[in-house]
């Protein structure tokens, strides 16, 4: 049996970079802390879930001391670097790459509100048990999570990548060519300043969320 490895993308972390849309609203540094948690968060949820493998990939090199530092609280060692010109490619080559070296690939995001243990498990099984794809939508019409059983570079080609159609696009090319795919329960992603209100429903950010009115707090 396939071993199977999560791959969470993420961005360097690094003022100005990282949750721009969010920027008018907390700040670059308040933004930038936002970020760091929801990453911080995400690779709990992928350690708890017991896979086999768990990798960090960055956006650029060299690696930061910040994304280092959280790779080694969380038990990852070593960060592999993103490869392409825009997102789709990025990702292709990511999962290409760990089905190349014999493991069955599930990438995750690092922004993730609802990401539990139980939703790596389940791609993992899906994939395991047959399926060619596994993904988790999100409310706003892309997806959060996705896990390939062999290469499908045509699925993220010219994609519409941010937009509310990626998703529905997604389907539209998997059921042309027959692919047989798994949809796991959807996830929320927190891009957009009125996603912060979700924060109140997560209690390890909810604090956070409180904490007043200054740079680095919502208002």
């Amino acid at each position: 049996m396939k071993s199977l490895r999560i791959l969470v993308f993420a961005r360097d972390p690094q003022p100005g970079r990282v949750k721009t849309r969010l920027i008018p609203s907390l700040g670059e540094q308040g933004a930038l802390d936002l970020y760091l948690r929801l990453l911080d968060r995400v690779l709990g949820r992928v350690r708890a879930a017991g896979i086999d493998h768990v990798e960090l990939w960055s956006d650029r090199e060299p690696v930061s001391d910040r994304l280092a530092g959280l790779a080694a609280r969380h038990g990852i060692s070593g960060i592999r670097i993103q490869q392409g010109g825009d997102l789709g490619a990025r990702m292709a080559h990511a999962l290409e790459t760990t089905l190349a070296e014999g493991a069955l690939p599930v990438l995750v995001g690092s922004d993730l509100l609802d990401l539990t243990a139980r939703h790596c498990r389940d791609a993992g099984a899906a994939l395991r048990g047959g399926a060619d794809a596994v993904f988790a939508p999100t409310l706003d019409g892309g997806y959060g999570l996705v896990g390939l059983a062999a290469p499908w570079l045509e699925g993220f080609v010219d994609m519409p990548w941010g937009g509310p159609s990626v998703m529905e696009e997604t389907r539209r090319r998997a059921g042309a060519i027959g692919l047989e795919r798994v949809e796991l329960e959807p996830l929320r992603d927190l891009d957009e300043p009125a996603d912060l209100a979700l924060l109140a429903e997560i209690p390890e950010l909810a604090a956070w969320a409180r904490g007043g009115s200054g740079e680095g707090r919502p208002a």
